[in-house]
């Protein structure tokens, strides 16, 4: 009876051990982005784009269909969470109302690292 005991206490053991020491590694990569305008004042309801531009073998660029688009929230932020790292390039794009309407509109670049997060301000003109 002993070695059926020690078996299950066996059994049990290195069942918790797998299921509890197990490690789980984080890799999203998080991008916020805040809008400003040339005061430095967080714009809100900006459309921000995140895209991957790639070089073609011929010199040339294009976009990949890697995009992702979110709307800035009252001040001026808006957060992505992707689950590889990458490089993106930013256009925010934001249309003024009257009395002369206008359309400003900003540029960046943002590196995103397995894992970590990532902030770039923009400033829309």
């Amino acid at each position: 009876m002993k070695p059926i005991a020690i078996i299950l206490a066996g059994f049990l053991i290195s069942t918790f051990l797998l299921t509890n020491t197990s490690c789980v590694k984080n890799t999203d990569c998080k991008a916020t982005i805040n809008c400003v305008d040339s005061l430095g004042i967080p714009v809100n309801n900006a459309a921000v784009l995140l895209y991957a531009t790639i070089k073609t073998s011929s010199g040339g660029t294009v976009t990949a269909d890697l995009k992702a688009n979110a709307t800035t929230d009252a001040g001026g932020q808006v957060k992505f969470t992707f689950k590889l790292p990458a490089i993106y390039d930013i256009r925010a794009t934001v249309i003024l109302p009257s009395p002369s309407t206008r359309t400003l509109v900003g540029t960046g670049i943002i590196k995103l690292e397995e894992g970590k997060g990532a902030e770039k301000t923009v400033t829309l003109k």
